[in-house]
């Protein structure tokens, strides 16, 4: 095959994970919202394909090293960085190649596998790298007798079919949940549309679901529905609770379901809050009249709503990037990522030059963090990447830029990275105040309330979809009804004899009134001995971060 093979096997790859990235999501076992892997992995072919419509070289080398130079900026999550590796090992391999064989396919692929097993520091067999390693050995076994490109590329996705249905022998939280690994399958679904194009010679079609609900542009909003919407009309109300009342709120989330989709239904010991898409808006309503007085409600039209932004997005032009290059004058400078404007203006604060828009479920691209990243007018700029799934993102800039050196300090959350940067000493090195800023984000303990993204059994907690979880550095150990409820409780159990300081950081769905009941809770049990602070920071995803130091 040539070129122009490679680049139609690479979108039909493309098409098929992007129609199956929910799928894909769905096979998340942690009940946290995350930065999808299916939607993770879909974004990085999808730069590719983009970068594809103007290559128009029949030479593979020329196309091969163009899906990996934008695989690799578009990358997103952990796992969008380790495939922009493993095809980063394709135009390594097929480097001034115009033709290439089965056989060629096979030592590319080895050179990626490879490289995205050296890319992770202990890397966890049962995921995307067993599945990729044992595709590449399966590939090794028969291309010396037949190096069709086909026929080699079939056995490529049976190994890695064959290694995907074992991936919960190597992983028993796989096991227990009976799910396969998401980032093999999103490997497999890639491979196995470049199948189809290499033995077909026909691309898979793209057909994106039309329930997908994402974040746009990395901002806490609904995104709009690029197919058909199943249901017109976005209802949310909110029932106060009749004391005498003892309806079970779990038969109306039923009846909900119904009569529409995307259903959550949060409740309390006085409110029941909904929200539901449907064609018969009335019959929630007078269902949840059932159960107390309506005290909010708000009904909007979606596919109005829809025609109206399409409309708007037509109309508008194209936005330049946030970033604007600077030359790299100052000594140093940072960069952190965060979401919400209240962290936005506190890194600022703190001294960053650029803040990257991104955090959980909303992961930038590694072309994200290189453009903020040449933005900041310093010859040494340390990047804070504050979030366990943009860290490999953030390490695949340092070999991008060549005008000035790159650090990063790889903190996992944001109180992580707020300590680091306040630790930060203008009279040591670049490379000592890595060392130091990093020791002062492990000294931080991290305290978050999230809601469940899914149905989930996690350890000894049966977690519902829309409950209220927090977790302690990671871990998941509180389920409440309320988010004020789950922080008072996470705080009790984080604050040790020997805690100085805590902040308390609340998110765009808290309310100030909510956040100040939670500071009093917290401040009148432990402000005697611990200096208690209260922060604005709008983040999405979290109504509460605590940091506890």
């Amino acid at each position: 095959m040539n070129g122009y093979d490679l680049k139609q096997a690479v979108i039909s790859g493309s098409n098929n994970i992007c129609s199956k990235k929910l799928m894909i999501n769905d096979l998340n076992i942690f009940p946290v919202p995350d930065g999808d892997t299916g939607t993770n992995m879909s974004m990085t072919t999808t730069a590719a394909v983009n970068a594809l419509k103007t290559v128009d070289d029949i030479n593979a080398g020329v196309v091969a090293k163009a899906i990996a130079s934008a695989m690799l900026r578009g990358a997103r999550g952990n796992s969008g960085v380790i495939l922009s590796i493993i095809f980063r090992g394709f135009a390594d391999g097929l480097t001034d190649k115009e033709d290439v064989n089965g056989k060629d396919l096979v030592e590319a692929l080895g050179l990626g596998v490879d490289g995205a097993y050296k890319a992770v520091m202990k890397p966890t067999e049962g995921t995307i790298l067993t599945v990729a390693r044992v595709a590449y050995e399966g590939g090794l076994k028969v291309c010396e007798k037949n190096d069709d490109v086909a026929y080699v590329w079939g056995e490529i996705c049976k190994s890695a079919d064959e290694a995907l249905q074992k991936t919960p022998e190597y992983l028993p939280v796989l096991k227990k949940a009976g799910v396969v690994d998401a980032g093999g399958m999103g490997l497999l679904s890639i491979f196995e549309g470049m199948l189809k194009y290499f033995v077909e010679g026909e691309i898979c079609e793209y057909a994106e679901s039309s329930s997908q609900e994402e974040l746009d542009n990395f901002t806490n909003t609904v995104a709009e529905f690029d197919e058909v919407i199943n249901f017109t009309y976005c209802t949310e109300f909110i029932v106060g609770r009749d004391e005498d009342n003892d309806k079970d709120p779990n038969e109306l989330r039923m009846f909900l379901e119904t009569i529409g989709d995307c259903v959550v239904l949060v409740n309390d010991d006085e409110i029941i809050k909904i929200h539901v898409h449907t064609n018969q808006p009335g019959d929630a309503l007078k269902r949840g009249l059932e159960y107390g007085q309506l005290l909010t409600v708000k009904v909007e039209n979606m596919v109005e709503q829809h025609k109206k932004a399409q409309a708007d997005a037509d109309k508008a032009p194209k936005k330049a990037s946030k970033f604007e290059p600077a030359e790299p004058v100052d000594e140093i400078g940072f960069v952190a990522v965060a979401a919400g404007e209240g962290l936005t203006q506190l890194f600022k604060d703190l001294g960053c030059a650029n803040v990257v828009s991104g955090g959980q479920s909303m992961n930038p691209s590694t072309d994200d963090i290189y453009e903020a990243v040449m933005a900041t007018p310093a010859k040494t700029v340390v990047v804070f990447p504050n979030n366990k799934n943009i860290i490999m993102a953030a390490e695949q800039t340092v070999p991008m830029v060549e005008d000035r050196k790159v650090i990063i300090v790889p903190t996992r959350t944001i109180p992580q990275g707020m300590t680091a940067l306040l630790s930060y000493d203008p009279e040591l090195s670049a490379e000592s105040n890595k060392d130091m800023m990093l020791d002062a984000a492990r000294n931080v303990a991290t305290g978050q309330v999230t809601f469940a993204a899914r149905n989930s059994e996690f350890g000894h907690h049966k977690i519902k979809e829309g409950e209220i979880i927090a977790l302690e550095n990671g871990k998941l150990t509180i389920t409440e009804k309320s988010p004020v409820k789950a922080v008072v409780k996470l705080a009790k159990s984080m604050i040790k004899h020997d805690t100085a300081f805590v902040t308390l950081i609340y998110g765009c769905d808290i309310s100030e009134q909510d956040a100040q009941e939670a500071y009093e809770i917290i401040e009148d049990k432990f402000g005697s001995k611990v200096d208690v602070s209260l922060v604005n920071g709008g983040q999405p995803i979290y109504y509460f971060m605590l940091s506890v130091e």
